[in-house]
């Protein structure tokens, strides 16, 4: 194996899970063996995986290459924030406070509720009628 220093972090959002690597680079990311514009289709989606670079500057700095499993790509795309985040801050400790105050080094704990029993789901219940 050759000699380059990697940075290997794991993100999570919802059910999804990113597993990223960063690798020092031109910045190209690669998502299951995709290109990143061909993997996250919207917009929005590749503009919130990005902004830990963007915030730190390093975007043309490192190459990412991420496995993500579950869930839809809106939380794929929050993973791989989380993800790059942890990654950046093991290449550099340094940025750890500024990728705190912005938030990107915190799980974002909302989940989707479970059904529960006797109702028609998490919170729904079914419709009474009086008469």
């Amino acid at each position: 194996m050759d000699n380059v220093t990697k940075f290997i972090s794991v993100g999570r959002r919802k059910e999804a899970i990113a597993r990223v690597q960063l690798l020092p680079g031109s910045g190209v990311i690669t998502v299951n063996k995709r290109p990143f514009d061909v993997y996250f289709i919207r917009e929005t989606d590749r503009i919130l995986a990005k902004q830990p670079l963007v915030v730190l500057g390093v975007s043309t700095k490192y190459d990412i290459v991420a496995n993500i499993r579950g869930g839809g790509l809106t939380g794929q795309a929050g993973a791989l924030r989380h993800g790059i985040s942890r990654a950046l801050v093991q290449s550099d400790p340094d940025t750890k406070e500024l990728l705190r105050r912005q938030g990107f080094l915190t799980r974002d704990p909302r989940m989707k509720e479970r059904k529960k029993a006797g109702q028609k789901g998490a919170r729904k219940r079914f419709q009474w009628t009086k008469r």
